[in-house]
């Protein structure tokens, strides 16, 4: 082989084996370009030139900031990823009556349950689910997001109807929710006979035995039960889902976290903060879009009109943490970040969970250490498309010490098997996020809908301006 030849190959096999470390970061740098086309170059960014960090709260919580979906591009995909029936999810609904009325239902249906209630039910659906882990064994490898996922369907199905949740019932939930959060990481295409079939399951049981909380009277009785389905089935078993597995991987991959927690000597509050911690690095939410439906004033600068999509970006928001990964932070008031809003603001449609998620998050938490040691050499990614690959660590009957090479080599398997995996996993996301982008504009749900309400018009945000 000539010289040339030799070059060519040894910078082949170079680029082969770099595949791992550069080709997921220039596919998701490809994917964020293409998202960005969907939110059309009218978007307002917040944080950005137009709106910086230190007005990003002032502009979210201004009244004029309350439009939901009518008038944004974003909107036809964000329903085409909850549908079916994302106009009835609250998420999505346009400020208004109706929006009142599902709110208020939510809240009732969320304060049904004291403190103490929300602590024993989500301990017990989790002692129940880590229960069902098979065997004696003394190491189990999951993916901490699907173990977390029937926990959280448990909890949310007795919330709502107040009774035990039925197995066959628990797999309709987790089969409609592992649809909705692979669609939204686009690791996988929507399966719509999924959600269907969860949303025939709660029209019968609305119509033969429906829960105690009388549910929105302006809505039809599918709406309702698209409503539970959005409301409860997706967005808050997704939310809690992810949460806690952002959380559990956190520990897994912080030991010396983990291992204070153990000890119990820490004050009460440390687990409070490694959450707080966790939903700082890794927060819920990406990009919040909302229409303003007035004119937004600025400090020497011109207004925001109406009609304006204004893009409010948490992850870059809460950028300014770092990259320590350090709970000891929030024990003190002086040296809390201020750029922290896991649950948006109060004044523009803050997560109805906001008052207990970080209660219920600490249960769960505090059973999986009880049974477990956390050990995991994956990377933590804020979308986590991996589902968040774990060792799960008996700490008690076959969980008898094991050999710290093994276990390192265990380890070492997963950090090279988790690294390749992003390869074709990334190129997936990049071909099915592109399909989705182009059904979702070419369906319009969004669009179509309000073009077809009484009056209504699906006005573009460019002719709006």
């Amino acid at each position: 082989m000539s010289p040339t030849g030799w070059l060519v190959a040894g910078l082949a096999v170079v680029l082969v084996a770099g595949l791992p470390y550069w080709l997921p970061r220039a596919v998701i740098a490809l994917r964020v370009r293409i998202f960005a086309r969907v939110g059309g170059e009218e978007g307002v960014r917040a944080p950005g030139r137009e709106v910086p960090a230190e007005e990003f709260k002032k502009v979210y919580g201004h009244p004029a900031a309350d439009g939901r979906s009518r008038g944004a591009a974003l909107s036809d995909l964000f329903w085409y990823w909850l549908s079916p029936g994302p106009e009835v999810h609250q998420e999505h609904l346009e400020p208004g009556p109706r929006y009142d009325d599902v709110a208020r239902t939510t809240r009732q249906i969320l304060a049904g349950l004291s403190r103490e209630q929300w602590t024993e039910l989500v301990g017990r659906c989790t002692r129940r689910v880590l229960g069902e882990l098979h065997g004696h064994a003394r190491v189990y490898q999951v993916r901490l997001r699907d173990l977390m996922m029937p926990v959280w369907a448990e909890v949310y199905y007795e919330v709502v109807f107040r009774e035990p949740c039925p197995r066959h019932v628990r797999d309709l939930i987790t089969g409609n929710a592992n649809d909705v959060v692979s669609a939204l990481k686009c690791t996988g295409l929507r399966h719509m006979d999924r959600r269907a079939r969860l949303t025939e399951y709660l029209r019968a049981r609305l119509a033969d035995d429906p829960p105690p909380v009388p549910l929105p009277s302006s809505l039809a009785a599918r709406e309702q039960a698209y409503y539970l389905q959005g409301t409860f089935f997706n967005t808050a078993v997704v939310q809690m889902s992810e949460a806690m597995a952002h959380l559990l991987l956190a520990l897994a991959t912080h030991q010396p976290v983990q291992d204070r927690l153990v000890a119990g000597e820490e004050q009460p509050d440390f687990l409070d903060g490694v959450i707080n911690e966790t939903l700082q690095h890794f927060p819920l939410f990406g990009v919040a879009h909302r229409i303003t439906s007035g004119e937004i004033p600025r400090d020497g600068q011109d207004p925001i009109p109406a009609g304006s999509v204004l893009l409010f970006n948490y992850p870059e928001y809460q950028g300014s943490g770092g990259d320590v990964f350090d709970p000891d932070r929030w024990l003190r008031p002086d040296t809390r970040p201020t750029a922290f809003i896991p649950f948006g603001v109060t004044a523009n449609r803050p997560c109805p969970a906001r008052g207990f998620a970080v209660l219920t998050m600490r249960v769960a938490a505090e059973e999986v250490l009880r049974g477990f040691r956390l050990e995991s050499s994956v990377e933590h990614t804020r979308s986590l498309p991996s589902r968040g690959p774990c060792l799960l660590v008996a700490r008690t009957g076959a969980a008898a010490p094991g050999s710290p090479a093994r276990s390192g080599l265990r380890l070492t398997a997963m950090r090279l098997v988790d690294r390749w995996a992003a390869v074709p996993r990334s190129l997936t996301q990049l071909v099915l996020g592109s399909y989705m982008v182009w059904d979702a504009r070419r369906q319009g749900l969004c669009r179509n809908y309000f073009a077809a309400a009484p009056g209504g018009s699906a006005t573009s945000v460019t002719a709006g301006r």
